[in-house]
């Protein structure tokens, strides 16, 4: 759709009362989570998966759902639980690319191998957990297609959306976390642990045969190579619908440290 188009009939801007009406609806449309997507546009959406058969098939259901052309690229990074059973139904999908890890190698290492096989002018990270909302990836999206920004983090900190409310040492160590990581980035994110990221895929490309971290320590590997090259990164407030252990939380205190350490690590060299 051309860029002085409405979203919703198609009809061609013409008048100065007519680019008025265009730009209260850039504003209030967004607003209203209505977002204007190109048609050319196509989304991946990489899915690290590692034992989610409780959620699997879900959260699959729900990108699907997202109205935009796209590719889902899941990494069954050595599930034991039955997912790799509940991704076979799926592989007929498509839109679906199932990929395996015989065994367990960590979130950052399935990211990678999804990375290599994304074909998405954009790539947007779901985890394959229920934690965070697939029908918010246009919005996560729109500050790229808008042409202001390289990498957009969905921050649960800055968001009107519903958060669930769970642990209390979770939250300080996000924010201590949060905090050390933009002392050396100098960058003032609110959320540099979370999960929603979109990067357009050139800055994949460009950061991928860099990328080291096996486990959660990507999401501040990640960090600090968008920061080193400079890429425009933005903010969007995001909902939240945290998970406890009982429900098959994987992130801890091990995970924390190696988080302080990534941010050392990579502030030192890339």
């Amino acid at each position: 759709m051309a860029d002085d188009c409405c979203p919703l009939c198609g009809s061609v801007v013409t008048s100065g009362v007519d680019h008025r009406r265009w730009s209260l609806w850039q504003t209030l449309g967004k607003r209203f989570g209505i977002y204007d997507i190109p048609d050319d546009l196509r989304l991946s959406v990489v899915v690290p998966a590692y034992n989610e058969v409780e959620t699997i098939d879900t959260i699959l259901q729900r990108i699907l759902e997202v109205p935009i052309q796209k590719e889902v690229i899941v990494v069954d990074d050595g599930s034991t639980d039955g997912t790799s059973d509940r991704l076979r139904r799926w592989e007929s999908q498509s839109e679906v690319k199932v990929l395996r890890h015989p065994k367990n190698r960590g979130k950052g290492a399935a990211l990678r191998t999804a990375f290599a096989r994304a074909t998405g002018q954009i790539i947007v990270i779901q985890d394959a957990d229920l934690e965070y909302d697939p029908a918010e990836h246009l919005r996560l999206i729109q500050p790229i297609v808008d042409g202001v920004a390289d990498v957009v983090y969905g921050s649960r900190f800055v968001s009107e959306g519903p958060h669930r409310v769970l642990y209390f040492w979770h939250y300080k160590a996000n924010k201590i976390i949060t905090t050390l990581s933009n002392m050396f980035t100098d960058l003032n994110l609110t959320d540099v642990e979370t999960c929603h990221k979109a990067f357009r895929s050139e800055v994949i490309k460009e950061i991928l045969p860099t990328l080291k971290e096996d486990r959660f320590g990507i999401e501040i590997e990640l960090t600090a190579k968008v920061a080193r090259r400079h890429f425009r990164i933005y903010e969007t407030g995001i909902s939240y619908y945290g998970r406890t252990y009982q429900q098959g939380k994987k992130i801890g205190f091990r995970d924390a440290l190696q988080a302080v350490w990534c941010i050392l690590r990579y502030w030192w060299s890339d």
